[in-house]
């Protein structure tokens, strides 16, 4: 799990302000100016879904952003000795989520090879194939050029070049180890659903928001065409003519 910093954490607990015990009334946001802000609610408050806050711990938090940015912080509260503890209950509540969450993925890729006609390779890639393809098979040093849709597996979309509209191309060994090694057992003009357990996709950090930690990732991957990553020959550049000594 990446280090938690104190400032980090209390700035994102901040800005998760969406309610408080002063206002159950919702605020629709109008202006640009009220866009903005609630568009910075929304990232940093993003981030605290893995926490899984209660109504009445958001309401605190709130509460102490309000008092703090007045400068009406509570006299009869220390608030650098509950700094450890802050950090305490977010790791706390992250494990237990990374755990719940690996053990739903766990559960998936089970029933993905039992029941849903799925392989898993030696490494615990869940996969398979859609369509075979006509073309080669690529090499971890190769480059490819694909449409992907990735998912986690409850459906809700993380990622998709699909929707975008628009394929990208990427070296199979600068990506997570699940497309390194499942994108070699499809050829070109093929597709296949990968089934990625968190330790060969992004761990236990995930990559918030979209992706909490510890999840399990669906992607669909069609693959257009290889590009050999040979190594290129360097071409020396010309010398620079000598200056002849003057007598």
């Amino acid at each position: 799990m990446k280090k938690i910093t104190t400032l980090g954490m209390l700035g994102a607990m901040a800005l998760t302000g969406a309610c408080n015990k002063q206002s159950t009334k919702s605020v629709t946001p109008k202006s640009e100016d009220d866009k903005t802000f609630y568009s910075m609610g929304v990232l940093m408050g993003s981030r605290l879904k893995a926490v899984d806050l209660q109504d009445n711990e958001i309401d605190m938090i709130v509460q102490g952003l309000r008092d703090s940015a007045k400068g009406q912080e509570n006299k009869d509260i220390d608030i650098a000795t509950y700094r450890s503890k802050v950090q305490g209950i977010f790791r706390a509540r992250m494990e237990k989520n990374t755990d719940k969450f690996k053990n739903e993925g766990k559960a998936y890729l089970e029933k993905f090879v039992s029941k849903d006609g799925g392989q898993k390779t030696a490494s615990g890639i869940g996969y398979k194939v859609l369509k075979p393809g006509s073309g080669a098979k690529p090499k971890a040093t190769d480059t490819v050029e694909v449409h992907y849709h990735g998912t986690l597996i409850d459906g809700k979309v993380f990622d998709s070049s699909v929707e975008r509209k628009k394929k990208i191309s990427f070296p199979l060994n600068r990506v997570i180890k699940c497309w390194t090694e499942g994108m070699q057992l499809v050829g070109v003009g093929g597709k296949i659903r990968l089934v990625c357990p968190s330790d060969l996709a992004y761990g236990d950090q995930g990559a918030p928001p979209k992706i909490p930690g510890g999840s399990t990732l669906v992607f669909d991957v069609e693959l257009f065409s290889i590009k050999d990553d040979a190594k290129k020959v360097s071409q020396k550049s010309p010398k620079k003519p000598s200056k002849k000594k003057k007598n």
